[in-house]
């Protein structure tokens, strides 16, 4: 394993004293200029593009024209150059300028007319249908721009329809039937996605998208955490100079609320810069939830309870980037995301334990809740571009990233029978740091692709957790020293990679491997206790693209990848909101592996047809484990490594324009799970079939005017100690362009024959059978209005490499 390090490094050394090399060489003072004018009006042209070209299709220089319509290249080389300069509507023009000869060190193009590209007395319209899903060597992706949905709902709603993708009951996202994995903004991480991606994706509308990603065989340039795969969420990035931006206002209700979010992009020379930015109030009215549990054994007994909740989140998010290219091989670019909510709720409870036919116990607890939390990320990145080959690229890459979030409970104890809790209170304080270190190396020979990179990345989890009593005699609350504490995890990842990839004209390879070790070092403040871990894992990958006649492919990829518990997962906090059924961390824990294995085959012709077969191997699969106490008549549930588990799946994706105005799609996926772990000492077992389906339609009217409708089907969820129950989910939106391609308006209702909806989940152990049941609302209405703005002569550039902190899992 060392050696391997030693040949990475080796590598990665050979690389940048190439770089030097290759780099260093000075460029000369040769320039073309020339005046760009109306050729009818004779007046001066700005924002027009001009385009240097060595060949018909490679650009060396872009650029647009100043207010008097002038416009240079500078600093160029000996050679045969070609002028294009585009303007909308206007013929395009094109013109020699050599600069071969040795002597000459200018070309003056002088005045060049632009005629106006007039057309006839019908307008002339070009339609194409866009592809909405794409089947790359390692990825899948949807595009949203081509479906004509992303106007109405939330990029949390469009998950549903992306390719291996599905929503469970609770709006939590699956990634091929798991809820371990990595979301990223253009390819690098954000504390908008870490913190907590549900508040943030209901909040982000389709429209402000451009294209969703699914890596399912992740390269060796990430990191190797996330159990199934990597999200990676493409905002709008090709814009010329000028601006361009999207504004999108919406309400839902009864659960929801108002949101508003939006993108805006500008370039204008040599600095690029693109915001994403929105914010949004979460309604949830209140809901009824019961519990029904079961003990055996010598003291066998029934727990009922009953109660409602209500809850209130008001969440924004603000993301920023800008790049300044400082010459044609240097690029400096910096990034800022911030995003905070706050959460407010509360409900009742009402508890009763019966045993030999009397009551046991009985209370009712009053809850009121609030949470407030805050992440941030800063990020700087230098690219290094090589003259010898525009796609040879040296990257390094700094990162900041913190968050935090406090929650504070205070539960009001009435109506007791046998029990004698006081009335209490607890506060949970959290917080995320972490540092990143990073630099990469590209360099392509010919048909190959070699990757290479170092990447250090330190961090540190804290808590402060405090339980409080309240004291009748002083009328105050008392900290309970035996109930809180105080927590710190720091957890040091250093890792190396090299990845190869290989191009011929019907196929594609790409191979790598990453190595990364992690110390872990945990301190119980209070009580005095540390854990030491320290772990060393070399992650292969593989993936092998073969393209066949009439554009179809066919897709193996082999990867392994690595779940490393997070904060929420160590955290050893006892949630005591239902003293009956607490809830905590282990920071005991463990990273766990799994092997995955995929084969996809996907045609491209009228319909775009991609399906699927997988086998994911788990092992030291992270739990959370219930068990129960006849003793204090608690069921606790915690986390632990307590089993292995098998997936075998099959996945359909399809996307048919069954006329111009009519389209259909279909998303499933199926999979039989079988799980085995251990349960308070005794072995378990748990098997079954789990499957989603989400079908959609849309047909295009007159005047701009579009409906669709939607069907979602969820089968139950297979965990280790039980099952969830299925749902059906359906909508019917409509959508109206006021003004083409810019001002849209539209309105949709989810499930309007149903108003609720009902939830319930079995778990099992030894000594106990339990069913938890929850009503929730069901039929809601969506309405929203999109707005697009800009004008835009030339792409942004960015940096093609930046951090991706894609190793600890997003949570949620």
């Amino acid at each position: 394993m060392k050696s391997l390090l030693l040949i990475l490094l080796t590598l990665l050394l050979s690389g940048l004293l190439c770089i030097q090399n290759t780099f260093g060489q000075a460029s000369s003072d040769r320039h073309v200029r020339g005046t760009v004018a109306d050729s009818v009006s004779g007046k001066s042209m700005d924002f027009i593009t001009v385009n240097l070209m060595v060949d018909k299709v490679t650009a060396v220089k872009a650029d647009f024209t100043k207010e008097d319509g002038s416009f240079v290249f500078k600093k160029l080389k000996p050679g045969k150059y070609t002028v294009v300069v585009v303007g909308v509507g206007y013929k395009t023009k094109t013109l020699p300028a050599d600069l071969s000869d040795s002597t000459k060190s200018s070309v003056d193009l002088g005045r060049i007319q632009l005629s106006p590209n007039t057309v006839g007395l019908k307008e002339v319209t070009v339609t194409s249908v866009k592809p909405i899903v794409q089947q790359e060597v390692d990825r899948i992706t949807y595009d949203l721009q081509a479906d004509p949905e992303s106007k109405i709902y939330s990029v949390l709603d469009m998950m549903r329809k992306v390719p291996y993708l599905a929503l469970d009951g609770d709006e939590n996202i699956q990634l091929k039937g798991n809820t371990d994995f990595k979301i990223l903004i253009n390819g690098k991480p954000s504390s908008m996605m870490e913190r907590s991606y549900k508040e943030v994706l209901r909040s982000m509308p389709a429209s402000s998208i451009d294209r969703i990603e699914v890596i399912t065989t992740p390269p060796a340039k990430y990191d190797a955490e996330g159990l199934t795969g990597i999200i990676n969420i493409i905002t709008h990035k090709k814009i010329d100079n000028g601006y361009n931006g999207t504004i999108n206002v919406s309400e839902r209700f009864p659960v929801g609320g108002p949101g508003v979010g939006g993108t805006f992009a500008a370039k204008l020379g040599k600095i690029g810069m693109t915001v994403l930015i929105g914010g949004s109030q979460y309604r949830t009215p209140s809901t009824l939830n019961a519990v029904n549990r079961n003990t055996f054994g010598e003291r066998s007994s029934n727990m009922g309870q009953d109660g409602s909740s209500r809850s209130e989140n008001n969440s924004g998010y603000l993301g920023y980037e800008i790049s300044y290219e400082i010459d044609t091989l240097n690029l400096l670019s910096a990034q800022l995301n911030i995003n905070g909510s706050y959460s407010d709720g509360s409900g009742y409870q009402r508890s009763r334990l019966n045993g030999n036919g009397e009551i046991l116990e009985a209370y009712r607890i009053n809850n009121s809740n609030r949470g407030n939390g805050n992440g941030m990320d800063a990020a700087l990145n230098f690219q290094r571009t090589s003259k010898v080959d525009k796609n040879r690229l040296l990257t390094f890459s700094y990162r900041y990233f913190g968050f935090n979030n406090k929650q504070k409970s205070i539960l009001d104890v009435t109506e007791q029978i046998n029990f004698g809790l006081p009335d209490y209170r607890q506060v949970n304080d959290q917080g995320f740091s972490e540092q990143t270190f990073q630099v990469d190396y590209v360099y392509p020979v010919k048909k190959l692709s070699i990757e290479a990179g170092l990447k250090g990345i330190m961090r540190n989890n804290r808590s402060d957790f405090q339980y409080d009593t309240f004291d009748p005699e002083t009328g105050n609350y008392l900290v309970n020293n035996e109930m809180s504490n105080k927590f710190s995890n720091i957890q040091n990842v250093f890792g190396a990679y090299n990845t190869y990839q290989y191009n011929l004209k019907k196929w594609s390879l790409k191979a790598g491997v990453r190595i990364e070790q992690t110390i872990v070092d945990a301190d119980f403040i209070s009580t005095d206790s540390k854990v030491r871990q320290s772990y060393f894992n070399v992650i292969p990958s593989v993936s092998v693209n073969r393209k066949l006649k009439n554009n179809n492919a066919l897709n193996l990829g082999y990867s392994q990848r690595i779940q490393r518990p997070g904060i929420w997962q160590l955290n050893p906090f006892v949630d005591r909101s239902n003293p009956n059924f607490e809830r905590t961390g282990n920071p005991d824990l463990r990273p766990a592996f799994v092997n995955d294995v995929q084969l996809s085959y996907s045609i491209n012709k009228k319909a775009s047809v991609n399906a699927g077969l997988g086998l994911t191997a788990f092992r030291d699969l992270i739990f959370g484990v219930a068990v129960y106490d006849p003793e204090t008549n608690i069921t606790q549930t915690s986390f632990e490594n307590s089993g292995t588990a098998r997936l075998i799946m099959a996945m359909l994706n399809i996307n048919y324009p069954i006329t111009k105005k009519w389209n259909f799609s279909l998303n499933a996926r199926a999979a039989h799970g079988k799980v085995k772990g251990t349960v308070n000492n005794v072995p378990v077992t748990n098997q079954g079939i789990m499957s989603q389906t989400s079908v959609s339609t849309g047909y295009r009217l007159k005047n701009d005017w579009r409906i669709n409708a939607n069907l979602n089907i969820n089968g139950r969820n297979i965990n280790l100690q039980g099952v969830s129950n299925a749902m059906t989910s359906y909508s019917f939106s409509v959508n109206k362009d006021v003004i083409k391609d810019k001002l849209s308006l539209s309105a949709a209702a989810n499930n309007p024959f149903t108003k609720f909806r009902s939830f319930r989940r079995e778990t099992f152990g030894p000594d106990f059978d339990q069913l938890d049941y929850r009503r929730d609302y069901f039929r809601t209405f969506n309405f929203s209005v999109n707005y697009k703005f800009g004008k835009l002569k030339e792409a942004i550039k960015k940096n093609k490499r930046g951090i991706r902190n894609d190793d600890v899992q997003s949570g949620g």
